[in-house]
C-alpha cells in the first residue's frame, strides 16, 4: 500500500489509478471493515488525526480532483465523508491540513522516479524537466509538490516510513 504525500499531478496514470484503489482500501481499514492492513505504517499519519474518516477523504478528494482534471471517472460517491458529497469535494473543507517533512517528500519522489522510469519513461521526463535525472538529485534543494491536504515542514524521512 502507497499512499503518496506527493501532489497526485505528480503520479503516472498508473499510480493515480493505484493510489486512489489503496487509498479506498486503506478508508475501509479505518474504518473496521477489513482485517487485513490494520497495522499498516502508512495509516499512521490519518489515524493520528481527531477523524480518520475525515482526513482519509480529504485525501480521496485531491485524488480524485486530479482524476477529473485528466478526464478520468474516479467515483466520488465512494468517499465516505459526512455530510455526503454533493458536487465533489475540496480536501480543505473536509480536514485540517496533515504535516508531511521534506525528507518524505524527496523519498517519495526517488521512489516515484524508480517506478516511472521504468513503466512511463514519457512521464519520467515531465517529472525530471526533460533531463535523465532527476531534479532531485541535480537539486538538493528541490522539493516535490506535496498531497493539497499536506503541509510542508522541513525534517527527514518520517518516522512511520518502512525503507526498502
Amino acid at each position: 500500500m502507497r499512499i503518496w504525500s506527493l501532489h497526485p499531478r505528480l503520479l503516472d496514470g498508473k499510480g493515480l489509478v493505484a493510489c486512489w484503489r489503496e487509498t479506498l482500501l486503506a478508508q475501509k481499514v479505518l474504518a473496521g471493515e477489513t482485517k487485513g492492513y490494520r497495522n499498516h505504517p502508512q495509516l499512521q499519519r490519518f489515524r493520528a488525526t481527531a477523524d480518520p474518516m475525515a482526513a482519509i477523504g480529504a485525501y480521496l478528494c485531491g485524488m480524485e480532483a486530479e482524476a477529473l482534471s485528466r478526464g478520468y471517472a474516479f467515483n466520488a460517491g465512494l468517499i465516505r465523508v459526512t455530510p455526503e458529497l454533493v458536487a465533489g469535494c475540496a480536501p480543505g473543507t473536509l480536514a485540517p491540513p496533515l504535516p508531511v517533512t521534506t525528507g518524505q517528500l524527496r523519498y517519495e519522489f526517488e521512489h516515484l522516479m524508480a517506478k516511472v522510469a521504468i513503466r512511463d519513461p514519457a512521464h519520467a521526463l515531465v517529472l525530471t524537466g526533460g533531463t535523465p535525472l532527476p531534479r532531485i538529485t541535480s537539486d538538493p534543494a528541490y522539493v516535490p509538490e506535496a498531497h493539497p491536504l499536506f503541509t510542508v515542514i522541513d525534517g527527514p524521512v518520517e518516522d512511520w516510513e518502512r525503507a526498502a
